[in-house]
């Protein structure tokens, strides 16, 4: 067995062994940490897969960022977890039903799976030849070049959910002062100020 060999039993086992325990840790913060560990190892075998731009992209973004954004929400918001384990239990059930549903599915889809002869030749016809582009250049072409549009769309409707979603979930709440942007470009000098005359030996 070769290197490339062992170091991919090694981040596959990883991978698996990261998204087994983000599920099942009962710690949160230790499910955020495991979840790191399969990206990290998801990283790696991009890498050995020869994708090295999409393996620092993996880290860089979602462990360099997103992970420690919910590592430091998890720690930072005082949330009642024995309370949420409680209320999970009486959706148990239901969740396992559903699960076994899914895994029913695959299954039906996965045994009927065949591989075409033609899979690997249209495989290669679409990415350019590796040994004439590097992989970075390649991406960038496959995607800015030869799918633009449906990049762009795929943009779009990323974009269209999170306007939905900050509209969804924005409430106006009385009390609480707000910035009134035309207010304030359309305010009158003359009256924004007001002269007080303070007499000698009184206060305003």
């Amino acid at each position: 067995m070769s290197v490339a060999d062992f170091a991919f039993y090694v981040f596959a086992l990883s991978v698996l062994t990261g998204g087994m325990m983000t599920v099942v840790s009962r710690n949160p913060v230790h499910s955020v940490l495991w979840l790191i560990l399969a990206f990290l190892s998801s990283a790696g075998l991009f890498v050995l897969l020869g994708a090295e731009f999409v393996a620092m992209l993996l880290v860089i973004v979602y462990v360099g960022a997103v992970m420690v954004l919910f590592l430091f929400v998890v720690m930072m918001l005082d949330v009642d977890f024995s309370e949420l384990k409680a209320g999970m239990v009486q959706y148990m059930p239901l969740g396992l039903l559903i699960g076994v549903i899914i895994l029913m599915q695959l299954g039906m889809a996965i045994g009927v799976w065949q591989f075409s002869d033609q899979a690997m030749g249209l495989r290669a016809a679409v990415t350019p030849d590796l040994n004439e582009v590097q992989n970075t250049a390649a991406l960038g072409q496959l995607i800015y070049d030869d799918y633009i549009l449906l990049f762009q769309l795929a943009g779009l409707i990323l974009l269209v959910a999170m306007i939905g979603a900050i509209v969804l979930t924005l409430r106006h709440r009385t009390g609480v002062k707000r910035q009134n942007v035309i207010a304030q470009m359309h305010r009158d000098p003359a009256k924004a100020m007001e002269l007080k005359d303070v007499k000698p030996g009184q206060g305003l």
